[in-house]
């Protein structure tokens, strides 16, 4: 019997704003329909997670509870945490003019008071594989209290070549690792896919040829429940030190964990997985996202009916 409870915490409060109109996590998908957020819950629940955690904004809540949610709650425990910029610490308010979320960071945050267990955090538009569900579950079901006394978390890596677009550019933090631990992340923009690989367009206008093999963050971690005191500490900290940048500057779950590890606070695990990742970034992906899905239904990876 399985004593260890563990929740997939899914954000699905971004904007999606390279997509164009529309709610990009909210596009079907597959065969019948399905959102990449059905096939992110059907891998987390036959991995072994117990509880499906929603990271919403509060307008969206009726069509995301309609598009996926109600069928989602029929299968797995189900609970909601909306994103707000107004969900601040005390004596913190919103800087006059602010329209842009506070990140990745607050998004997690904001499911504080729902998910007190060992947790993944995932992007509700990206499709990971199977393999990173398993390998990050069963990390967590890990005890990991006598690991030198640092806080655990583990990271999904992804080799490069499997995380490109077809449509354009890509941003992705290429990972710096030692014995199997991530020891940094350089967030690396306008990374393109080409016949021999990679390469990414640098400010001065130059080419930097990148190795596809190298293991990049595509923003899926392990967490255990203590991260969220550390990550409430340091949304604190984070606006006090706004600064000049108060309107944009964003709250980010990767520049943190970088932070912790440069203060030797925690160690990151890196999970290798060789499953190919794919998303819909630009509004040309969905054609080849709906095709992959197509491929893995007809080849026997999900079933026709993924809740039959």
């Amino acid at each position: 019997m399985k004593m260890n409870k563990t929740a997939l915490v899914v954000m699905a409060a971004g904007i999606g704003s390279r997509f164009g109109k529309g709610v990009k996590q909210l596009t079907p998908v597959g065969p019948n329909g399905e959102l990449i957020m059905d096939y992110s819950v059907y891998d987390a629940l036959e991995a072994g997670f117990d509880k499906i955690v929603f990271i919403i904004r509060q307008d969206l809540e009726d069509e995301f509870r309609r598009l996926i949610g109600d069928r989602v709650s029929r299968i797995a425990e189900t609970v909601y945490a909306f994103q707000s910029m107004d969900d601040l610490p005390e004596g913190f308010r919103k800087p006059e003019g602010r329209v842009k979320p506070w990140g990745t960071g607050q998004a997690v945050l904001c499911a504080r008071h729902v998910c007190d267990e060992p947790f993944a955090v995932i992007n509700a538009d990206d499709y990971y594989g199977k393999e990173a569900y398993r390998k990050v579950h069963d990390y967590l079901i890990c005890d990991h209290k006598n690991d030198e006394g640092l806080l655990s978390i583990c990271m999904a890596g992804f080799r490069l070549r499997n995380t490109l677009s077809e449509n354009g550019s890509v941003t992705r933090g290429i990972c710096h690792i030692a014995d199997g631990r991530l020891t940094g992340v350089t967030e690396t923009h306008d990374i393109y896919k080409t016949d021999q690989g990679a390469q990414a367009a640098m400010p001065d206008g130059s080419l930097k040829e990148l190795d596809p093999n190298c293991l990049v963050s595509m923003n899926m971690w392990g967490f255990t429940p203590s991260f969220m005191e550390i990550l409430d500490h340091g949304f604190t900290d984070f606006l006090s030190s706004l600064g000049d940048n108060a309107l944009k500057k964003e709250y980010l779950l990767p520049v943190l964990i970088d932070q912790l590890i440069r203060e030797g606070k925690a160690k990151v695990d890196v999970l290798e997985t060789m499953d190919s990742w794919f998303g819909v970034t630009y509004q040309e992906d969905r054609e080849t996202v709906m095709k992959a899905f197509e491929r893995l239904t007809r080849e026997g990876v999900y079933p026709e009916k993924l809740y039959a």
